[in-house]
């Protein structure tokens, strides 16, 4: 006989990273004695998704239930979702952020859409749970609060962070990528002692500073370094002219824009180091499992980066990356030589934490907050 579920899992954007994390905790987590129900919307038009999602699965999730639990991303509005189904206020309710809009960037002010960024701060406020990816996209919420609200003409509310704070928790995004067994170790060796193989597996937004990337490839070209190229990533309706206009200019590109699952492990597991330029991110699925294959990552001192990878993976400025980069142009191997341990974020390190917020009872006292260990 099928048990009815307690676990309830809701995504309004079903996609890359959202879709990845449950995928990882619905196969890497055994529900056979609470069982669970997940709830998605298809991951495009996330502005819509962000707006309305909730009216969507309030009509949807039946009202005949035993939820114990409600698992959802941040994109969904929570304290909507909860007003119009007022019989899941009894559920642990579990908010995760993959990013906040807080501080996400944009061209001018005024194209800041603050509902957004209002949404969140009231899910926060109904949700038992809020779980950020890293330190740095807890900090960078919570303390971009009290300047979000000078948007607001007055009657602004006080002390949001003071109770949002003590229901938060760091749990880094759980990474779960096998290394390809297509070519033997000693060939991959020997391939990767001939040209410098760069990739750029970043979203096809602005957000992630193309321009910046292309900038420092052009430069690269000019003083005649010889790499070979991959620029990878998911592609949305609006695709910044500047990727167009490059794929015509450059020879040796081995990929350019999205591949499966199997061909991206394949062009990570082969190149020698992977490049970020990002103006936004929060933790940078792409970057770790990249270094988990192997290859040297290359980020910005800024935004989540400090948080995860050593000092000498950091730069400050494009034309540090350029000397850097132009360095392992011209010794490849170099790039195999750095020691850095990512056991932390990997899903068997995980995993037990994941369960513990899942399947927890809520009168179990040891949810604590801070970064987990």
């Amino acid at each position: 006989m099928r048990i009815m579920a307690r676990i309830l899992f809701v995504e309004p954007f079903f996609d890359g990273s959202h879709k990845q994390l449950l995928d990882t905790l619905i196969k890497g987590i055994d529900f056979e004695n609470t069982g669970y129900e997940l709830f998605t919307l298809p991951g495009k038009k996330w502005h819509w998704r962000a707006r309305t999602s909730a009216l969507y699965f309030a009509e949807v999730i039946p009202r005949k239930h035993v939820f114990e639990v409600l698992f959802a991303s941040s994109v969904l509005n929570l304290a909507e979702l909860i007003a119009l189904r007022p019989d899941l206020m009894t559920c642990t309710k579990i908010l995760y952020f993959h990013e906040n809009q807080l501080i996400y960037p944009v061209r001018k002010q005024q194209e800041r859409d603050f509902q957004y960024g209002y949404n969140q701060i009231i899910s926060c406020m109904v949700a038992d749970k809020i779980i950020f990816n890293t330190l740095f996209n807890l900090n960078s919420f919570l303390d971009s609060i009290p300047s979000f609200f000078k948007l607001q003409p007055d009657h602004r509310p006080k002390n949001l962070e003071e109770f949002i704070r003590p229901k938060s928790k760091v749990l880094y995004f759980p990474i779960l990528i096998q290394t390809p067994l297509l070519v033997h170790p000693s060939a991959r060796e020997m391939d990767k002692s001939e040209v410098l193989h760069i990739v750029w597996p970043h979203r096809w937004e602005h957000d992630k500073g193309p321009e910046k990337f292309f900038l420092v490839i052009d430069a690269l070209i000019e003083k005649g370094c010889n790499f070979r190229l991959s620029v990878l990533g998911e592609q949305f309706q609006q695709i910044p002219s500047i990727f167009s206009e490059k794929k015509s200019q450059y020879q040796d590109v081995l990929d350019w824009g999205w591949v499966n699952r199997d061909r991206y492990v394949d062009v990570l597991s082969s190149a020698h180091v992977v490049v970020s330029t990002a103006d936004h991110e929060f933790f940078g699925v792409s970057m770790i499992e990249a270094a988990v294959l192997g290859c040297f990552p290359m980020c910005p001192l800024r935004l989540s980066y400090p948080e995860i990878f050593p000092v000498d993976c950091l730069y400050r400025t494009e034309l540090q990356l350029i000397k850097k980069l132009k360095y392992f142009c011209k010794n490849p191997n170099a790039s195999r030589n750095l020691q850095m341990n990512l056991d932390k974020f990997k899903w068997p390190s995980l995993k037990s934490q994941y369960e513990e917020i899942l399947l927890i009872k809520k009168q179990d006292s040891s949810y604590t907050t801070g970064i987990s260990n």
